[in-house]
């Protein structure tokens, strides 16, 4: 149990860090996400992308290193039309569902339809999917 516990203190650890740094950078403000989306202001852009590009160096890295093994995973029909609902939700709202929880944290109380609009749309999901799609969802136990 001790060992459980200190994980989740190292992942909550890791959280907090996240959305102090994420929020100090604009990650968390819906204008800046705007800005961002309408290529306004292409700051928050470029350090998006730059994260992408950082975690996509580490991940070849490990690859290459062999500290991480990938198994090829067979193309999942629901990849761009949730990627598009995905995107243009956070369009939207101006937060991916990680954001919603520093914008609580910095009480923006909008947040809350987020995170209500997030809820739905796992719950749509999952009634949908188990009605009409049925196909492999993953490890997310959906």
């Amino acid at each position: 149990m001790k060992n459980n516990l200190s994980i989740h203190l190292i992942y909550g650890l890791m959280g907090l860090i996240m959305g102090i740094l994420l929020s100090a950078i604009g990650f968390a403000d819906y204008d800046e996400m705007f800005n961002m989306f309408t290529f306004t202001d292409t700051r928050m852009f470029y350090a998006f992308a730059l994260g992408v590009m950082v975690a996509a160096l580490a991940f070849s890295l490990f690859h290459i290193t062999g500290l991480l093994k990938f198994e090829p995973k067979l193309f999942h029909p629901g990849t761009i039309p949730g990627s598009i609902l995905f995107g243009y939700g956070w369009a939207v709202c101006g937060a991916c569902p990680s954001v919603v929880f520093i914008q609580l944290g910095q009480g923006k109380l909008a947040a809350v339809m987020t995170l209500l609009g997030i809820y739905a749309g796992v719950r749509t999901y999952k009634t949908l999917h188990a009605r009409y799609f049925g196909w492999d969802s993953g490890s997310c136990g959906i």
